[in-house]
């Protein structure tokens, strides 16, 4: 069983150079990889030259078209049995390729399996750290029986991959392009599996703005689309029912507080206004407990990776990134309803 290394990149030199390194230096590199692809989409900087100075096989996409364009001009060059994507911004672990590749090597094994980050981003800050970590216990808390796949570090029988069509290239930049072809792995009949031990470490920088513009975007809003297009919204990775919860309930907080502040500033010398402030004050409190008691067990794994200063600067994070999936899902469902609109993609 030959694995194809497929990396879609664009202008990614400054991480290109420890992802490609530490395939190489995977277990069973030279009995299980056929070769490395490195996809150039359209980049200005040295991309190129580190891929061919590693030794990969460089594929050149033009102009910028996007990650799902880029992977499948990967796999359509790629002669292995199975493909093993990986993002450009990822190092793989010792053992990375070997696990990935032992899921095909069993009979009856899954179509594809996906991995997750690791708990040891390359960069530290709280955002950085945060969104990693976030990412780390949402897929090492799911189910193993997948219904959606992730491209960060994945792979997938290339036979399988053709049958379904490969990723939907009308997403231009990085997007849900792996959960739309999850989707419709699983509506094939696929089975995807989730292996909690197949990590790679982040080798990725986030700020605030950046955070906020990519999850509202490239993430809520085009995923919105796509669960609403499909009449149904898998139980699965970020969208379990305490997740939609969370998200009804920051939706409420954050209408509490604005009401508290409404009373009391209209407040005066009037008994009743301070009244209203209170109570909307007190149920705040309460709104807010609930969230906390719902994300414990998330909030004291951030405590455990990186201490309770990290885990409150997390949190107010964690109910912003509720606030802006419910919001964004929100607008997708009224937009879709008034007269005239028709479907949209991502």
């Amino acid at each position: 069983m030959l694995i194809s290394v497929v990396v879609p990149a664009h202008n990614a030199a400054s991480t290109l150079g420890d992802c490609l390194g530490s395939i190489r230096s995977s277990e069973g590199f030279e009995r299980l990889c056929r070769e490395i692809i490195v996809v150039d989409d359209g980049s200005t900087d040295e991309t190129a030259a580190i891929a061919e100075r590693s030794g990969a096989t460089v594929c050149r996409v033009a102009s910028a078209r996007g990650p799902a364009t880029a992977r499948n001009r990967g796999v359509a060059a790629a002669t292995g049995d199975v493909v093993l994507f990986l993002d450009a911004d990822v190092r793989a672990h010792h053992d990375t390729l070997a696990r990935a590749a032992a899921h095909f090597e069993e009979a009856g094994g899954p179509a594809a399996v996906m991995g997750s980050y690791d708990a040891t981003p390359a960069c530290d800050g709280v955002v950085s750290v945060y969104r990693n970590l976030l990412h780390h216990y949402v897929h090492q808390t799911s189910a193993e029986g997948a219904q959606t796949f992730w491209a960060g570090c994945g792979a997938i029988r290339r036979s399988v991959f053709l049958e379904v069509g490969g990723f939907d290239e009308s997403f231009a930049a990085p997007s849900i392009e792996d959960i739309e072809l999850g989707y419709r792995l699983t509506d094939s009949g696929y089975r995807v599996t989730l292996d909690k031990r197949l990590q790679v470490t982040h080798l990725k920088r986030w700020t605030l703005r950046g955070m906020v513009v990519t999850d509202v975007t490239r993430r809520a809003v085009p995923w919105a689309r796509l669960l609403l297009s499909r009449k149904s919204m898998p139980r699965d990775l970020n969208l379990r029912f305490r997740h939609r919860l969370s998200a009804a309930l920051v939706f409420l907080l954050a209408l509490g507080c604005l009401a508290t502040a409404a009373f009391a500033a209209a407040g005066g010398g009037s008994r009743a206004a301070w009244s209203a402030a209170t109570w909307s004050a007190a149920t705040c409190a309460v709104i807010a407990s609930l969230l906390l008691l719902l994300n414990y067990s998330l909030y004291a794994f951030f405590t455990r990776a990186r201490g309770w200063r990290f885990a409150l600067a997390a949190i107010p994070l964690h109910w912003l990134y509720y606030l802006y999936s419910g919001a964004a899902l929100l607008w997708v469902m009224v937009s879709r309803s008034r007269p005239g609109a028709g479907p949209q993609r991502g």
